[in-house]
């Protein structure tokens, strides 16, 4: 069967999974922190104010067979999609991410903005099997991170994101699109 058909019809989709994208820096006031990378409820993908049909694309594709709570990185998706050669099949993820800090900049959906560190957020930028190799001048040879590295930053945004999303879930925002394979909104 085709990845997107089970017997049961199209596959499995996941409700409660979140989207982690990095982003160019901004300042949200003065003496505040840089903020460089954000964590938003998958279904802000499906708001109106995000290009379309982009967003409920990438939402089909982020949601699918994960599991409740998981926080996926954009990154992860780009591997997913043949290194990035199918991201145009899927769309401009480029715009989709503008658009989704615009949406946490106007306060149109919840959203986890993130300072992080230049390693943590490198990793988190690369696909989920990539080494990050990092010359310290302290040091004669490199320092390589890798896959584990890249799971240990994930396990402390989603540590950050549980505590915060256990007290309110995440709000995606309203008048949201219906995601694909689904008939009616209600369904």
């Amino acid at each position: 069967m085709p990845e997107s058909e089970s017997a049961f019809g199209p596959a499995a989709r996941t409700r409660g999974v979140y989207l982690l994208f990095a982003h160019e820096p901004y300042y949200p006031g003065p003496d505040a922190r840089e903020i460089n990378t954000t964590v938003v409820a998958a279904d802000s993908l499906l708001h109106p104010h995000v290009r379309q049909p982009d967003g409920v694309k990438i939402h089909d594709l982020l949601t699918r067979r994960r599991q409740p709570g998981e926080i996926i990185p954009l990154a992860t998706l780009t591997h997913e999609l043949n290194g990035g050669a199918d991201w145009p099949s899927i769309g401009d993820w480029e715009g989709v991410t503008t658009d989704l800090v615009q949406l946490v900049h106007t306060g149109r959906c919840d959203a986890l903005s993130l300072g992080l560190p230049e390693i943590p957020r490198a990793l988190l930028c690369t696909g989920p099997h990539s080494q990050l190799r990092v010359h310290d001048t302290a040091a004669d040879d490199p320092v390589t991170y890798g896959p584990a590295e890249r799971a240990a930053a994930l396990d402390k945004v989603s540590l950050f994101l549980n505590s915060i999303a256990t007290e309110r879930p995440f709000w995606p925002g309203d008048s949201l699109l219906p995601p694909l394979g689904r008939l009616t909104p209600g369904r």
